[in-house]
């Protein structure tokens, strides 16, 4: 690759990173999330994944039986995917600070970092996903916003090595 390819590649990738809203955004915003109330008890989500294009690939639903014990939660994610496929994710997440949350699950390379501020929640992780028989480690910037006591939106960018892969959007809704 010329040096000139590499310029535009290192000047994308810069670009990319500069985008980012820091969560302290949303302080002030209402309802406050608290992760232990709404992640307790059954959490229902519908969802879709779009590729970089904006086509939907593929859609979703998602049961959460969440519950915790402390300062560390287990969110138990089971997924019907519209092709007819299942999966299942379990999620460890650690309160370690003020509005400060770790997360871990077997498909997460490393731990989740995530941040609360007001209504928002942003978690950052490195997502193990198999396709077409590989394995890619994938990049997610989730941001979640509680919208009321009952329903919280959730719209995550997947990216690999800076490059834009798609988004995923969710609606929870935390039963009764």
């Amino acid at each position: 690759m010329n040096v000139r390819r590499w310029m535009l590649l290192a000047a994308t990738l810069l670009v990319a990173g500069c985008g980012t809203v820091p969560v302290e955004t949303y302080r002030n915003e209402k309802p406050v999330l608290d992760l232990k109330t709404y992640f307790n008890g059954t959490v229902d989500a519908w969802g879709l994944f779009q590729d970089r294009s904006g086509k939907v690939v593929k859609r979703f639903t998602v049961r959460i039986d969440a519950k915790w014990q402390g300062d560390t939660g287990v969110l138990d994610e089971h997924f019907e995917y519209s092709d007819g496929s299942k999966s299942r994710r379990v999620w460890t997440i650690t309160r370690i600070g003020d509005n400060r949350y770790r997360g871990t699950a077997d498909d997460v390379v490393g731990e989740a970092i995530g941040e609360v501020s007001g209504n928002a929640l942003r978690w950052r992780y490195v997502l193990r996903l198999d396709v077409d028989g590989r394995s890619w480690e994938v990049d997610f910037d989730d941001w979640m916003y509680q919208m009321d006591d009952r329903v919280m939106l959730n719209r995550s960018a997947m990216s690999k090595f800076g490059i834009h892969l798609g988004e995923v959007t969710l609606a929870f809704r935390k039963r009764p």
